[in-house]
């Protein structure tokens, strides 16, 4: 978020739950399937205790009542123009899922953002507020679910040339380019 940041001059906040399954072993990724085998966020800097120490605080938090009382306090304190929810966990449960929608409800100045494999989740919702925008990740077990012509979804790609010759814009390098109108997001394996 840090690299994000820097491209567009903004201020990105970013919030994490643990990647797949908490350390107590509750499921965080409902959906997800033949990406456990290679999610970035089950590696690298991911693994050290200090992240999945606070990736599993966040998780707690979440199931507090208070949580987007909390959240808010940040909000106000870090003043962020867009948040990125999840680039590790998803969404676990509607309970969860309206929280921030409730969030981005009451900040409508703020862009709410991410990645998704919780399909049957958003499919399921009556409203999504403009500034909440997400977009569908292939590789989950409800892959039927995305409708390629009309849904904002993305995929992974072993090269930027395959990426952009199958008619992607590329978020690699500059997350938010997923908030553009292409609905086709390009990731690279990293």
């Amino acid at each position: 978020m840090k690299k994000t940041s820097k491209i567009n001059n903004t201020k990105v906040y970013e919030f994490n739950l643990p990647a797949w399954k908490s350390i107590t072993g509750k499921t965080i990724c409902l959906f997800a399937d033949e990406c456990i085998k290679f999610c970035f966020a089950n590696k690298g800097t991911y693994l050290y205790r200090n992240v999945r120490e606070k990736y599993e605080k966040n998780y707690k938090l979440t199931k507090q009542t208070n949580f987007i009382e909390l959240i808010q306090t940040e909000i106000n304190k870090k003043k962020p123009n867009y948040i990125r929810i999840h680039s590790s966990g998803d969404f676990y449960s509607p309970k969860y899922l309206q929280k921030w929608i409730k969030l981005a409800v009451n900040n409508p100045d703020i862009i709410f953002y991410g990645y998704t494999k919780s399909i049957p989740l958003f499919k399921a919702l009556k409203f999504t507020p403009g500034n909440f925008v997400f977009c569908y990740s292939k590789g989950s077990k409800v892959d039927h679910l995305i409708n390629e012509k009309k849904d904002k979804f993305t995929q992974i790609f072993k090269t930027e040339e395959e990426l952009l010759q199958s008619g992607f814009i590329n978020a690699s390098d500059n997350d938010l380019n997923v908030l553009t109108d292409n609905n086709k997001i390009g990731l690279i394996y990293h």
